[in-house]
């Protein structure tokens, strides 16, 4: 598998620029502190999905252009040796978030899911912030164990188990134990969400 470290620090920049926005004009409709859009945008902070979908929302462009997806094409094969990989790691040497992800979906146009598949690690599990975004998600575990806090919920998933809710609720998804895991996490974006 290609690790390919995407600069989304240099796109949510860039995007801001074109917007004529300043970040804490990002972070009021963003609901992100200024510190953290900050830190995304250095390189200091690896932003988990739920940021990239509220950002993506700001500034009125798809999941997909965060991963440099041309998105041409009603459908889309990805090969295992050709998936992007986001590692959830600073790239200036921070501590880990915990997980990478990898797009299944970045070449398939007008798409209302974001299908990934998701490495989590044991370490930085333990500084893990809730998340939440508009829309719904559906997590199945391949392997390993998965601790998933909603809200006031918490339960641990093993190999074969999924997990289906809104993603507007506060949540948490970590490895579980001194193993990694893995998953298949699908992300829908709601109508509202889409820019074609």
């Amino acid at each position: 598998m290609s690790e390919q470290s995407l600069k989304i620090g240099e796109k949510v920049k860039s995007l801001r620029a074109r917007k004529e926005m300043s970040i804490e004009d990002v972070s009021k409709e963003s609901g992100i502190p200024e510190t953290t859009i900050t830190g995304i945008e250095d390189h200091s902070i690896s932003p988990p999905l739920g940021n990239i979908i509220s950002l993506a929302k700001v500034f009125q462009v798809t999941l997909g252009d965060f991963f440099e997806d041309s998105a041409d094409s009603p459908f889309c094969i990805v090969r295992s040796d050709d998936r992007k990989t986001v590692p959830r790691f600073s790239s200036t040497g921070g501590k880990s978030a915990g997980y990478s992800y990898e797009s299944l979906g970045h070449q398939k146009q007008n798409r209302q899911m974001e299908p990934f598949l998701v490495t989590l690690t044991p370490a930085g599990a333990s500084h893990v912030e809730p998340n939440q975004h508009d829309g719904e998600e559906i997590i199945f575990v391949l392997e390993g164990q998965v601790e998933v806090k909603l809200a006031e919920h918490t339960d641990i998933l093993n190999p074969g188990d999924s997990i289906y809710y809104d993603s507007n609720l506060p949540h948490v998804v970590s490895c579980y134990g001194d193993n990694q895991a893995t998953i298949l996490a699908v992300i829908y974006a709601k109508k509202e969400m889409l820019i074609f």
